[in-house]
């Protein structure tokens, strides 16, 4: 019954063409994915349905929940169709850049943004292709912008286009992401991933909209844009988790920036409970090769001391030649670290981090019974911590501490067991209507047939006086396992 994934750390593997079927699904999961991603920007209606269906096929056959999460678009400037397809920018070469359907002569670069002119001043930099191309305004005529390239090369139709320190009129939720929510609403999704989110009021347009349709929804904010790292306080109020999205964030920031900022995203969302995922090339090499760069696994290794809840594959599984070897390598990389870094010189675990921030304010009920609990869980070397949770609060709270122990959430709501997927070490289970309920000693006593507790056994369990309603969490209590 119990089959634990072999890391803590939650994997997010983007869905696509290369691991559609049901089967190469089944073998990622049981390799470590515990999210199924799908990038709505592409990809048609009946694909993501396709994918959905064989999601919970594989969910079925190996025992083990997936969330689905929904990535809506959001407003990405692209290049638009170029002839060929391609066009390779030399060095100090003149190029102009203009809305499509322009009526701008031969040679011009499409742009999907209307308003591009408006938005940009000599001396502004464009990146283009992940911001490999560099180009510098140099002036503004008849809504086409004039430009410099400051760094050359490939440039592909459809590329994405950054225009760091403009001022956007663009809304992160747009009319076309509505409808692509509600599209994955009817097949049962109810989380989804914001574009480009720049303030709280992108989070709670998506909530109105589902509210309307009478559907509860997990928002997760990608950080993207300078705007939301100034505004991450009230994101991190307003949404369910945040994802540390680098590929834009590192155009829209200066690149030497990220790391650091990378760090202190991740510090932010786990003070407020909230998981968060580290995104964008994290293992860019397997696209096309079995082994990882060294820099890559350096890279994981990282978030996974940053204390991330998640990490995300993107084009590696979506379009990659080998997403089953992917996830595997990722989850090797994460346990390797999970195991070893209590001993590493002068690294401070994320427990004692987080401990020493709660205890320099007022500290609520909440906070000290998940606190005792993540250190109860360490003191008698349990191997599991027992949660039975409404909205999934206390496990996410114990969750951000990074016990050693597995945190079990006991849960009858099905949307709140999908969603702890993606929060660190937590092995949720299901109490279906009708169904054999999970109670304390039924998962005591599974957990020993499977010779994963012993006699003698204490186990941490969170209670409270008000089973059944959300935040009523107050005490903590210890089972003996006979």
């Amino acid at each position: 019954m119990f089959s634990f994934p072999g890391q803590k750390t939650k994997i997010v593997c983007t869905v696509g063409p290369s691991c559609r079927s049901a089967s190469t699904l089944s073998e990622m999961i049981l390799r470590g994915m515990s999210v199924a991603r799908l990038n709505l920007a592409h990809g048609t209606a009946a694909e993501h349905g396709e994918a959905v269906e064989n999601i919970r096929k594989a969910e079925k056959a190996t025992g083990r929940t997936v969330a689905v999460l929904a990535d809506l678009p959001g407003p990405k400037i692209r290049v638009g169709t170029l002839p060929s397809g391609r066009r390779f920018l030399e060095k100090n070469d003149r190029v102009t850049l203009a809305p499509e359907n322009a009526g701008e002569p031969a040679g011009f670069i499409p742009v999907s943004y209307p308003r591009l002119a408006e938005s940009v001043r000599p001396g502004n930099l464009v990146y283009m292709n992940d911001g490999y191309i560099e180009l510098q305004v140099l002036g503004v005529r008849k809504g086409a912008v004039l430009c410099r390239v400051n760094v050359g090369g490939e440039l592909l139709s459809g590329k994405g286009l950054n225009l760091p320190g403009a001022s956007l009129s663009l809304e992160a939720v747009t009319d076309r992401d509505l409808a692509l929510a509600d599209t994955a609403l009817e097949m049962g999704i109810d989380t989804f991933g914001i574009s480009f989110v720049k303030d709280a009021s992108d989070v709670d347009k998506l909530r109105r909209h589902a509210a309307g349709k009478g559907k509860r929804v997990f928002v997760i904010a990608k950080i993207e844009r300078r705007e939301a790292v100034d505004a991450i306080d009230g994101i991190l109020d307003a949404a369910d988790g945040v994802m540390v999205a680098r590929g834009d964030l590192g155009v829209e920031v200066p690149i030497d920036e990220l790391p650091l900022l990378q760090k202190k995203l991740i510090r932010k969302a786990n003070l407020r409970c909230r998981p968060v995922i580290t995104a964008t090339q994290m293992l860019k090499a397997m696209e096309h090769f079995t082994r990882p760069t060294r820099a890559e696994v350096a890279d994981v290794a990282n978030a996974v001391l940053d204390g991330t809840d998640a990490l995300m594959l993107s084009e590696e599984t979506a379009v990659g030649q080998f997403p089953v070897e992917t996830v595997e390598m990722m989850a090797r990389i994460a346990r390797s670290v999970e195991g070893d870094r209590g001993i590493l010189p002068g690294y401070v675990s994320v427990l004692e981090r987080l401990k020493g921030e709660i205890l320099k304010q007022e500290i609520s009920v909440s906070d000290m019974v998940s606190l005792n609990a993540a250190e109860a869980a360490e003191a008698l070397r349990s191997p599991l911590i027992l949660t039975p949770t409404t909205g999934g609060n206390t496990p996410r709270r114990i969750s951000r501490f990074k016990p050693g122990a597995w945190i079990v959430p006991l849960s009858g709501r099905e949307g709140v067991v999908r969603f702890l997927a993606f929060s660190h070490g937590v092995f949720p289970l299901f109490s279906p209507e009708g169904g054999a309920p999970w109670t304390e000693e039924r998962v005591l006593g599974e957990m020993a047939k499977a010779g994963l507790l012993r006699k003698g056994d204490r186990v941490p369990v969170t209670e409270g006086k008000h089973r059944g309603a959300a935040g009523g969490t107050d005490s903590l209590g210890i089972l003996t396992v006979s």
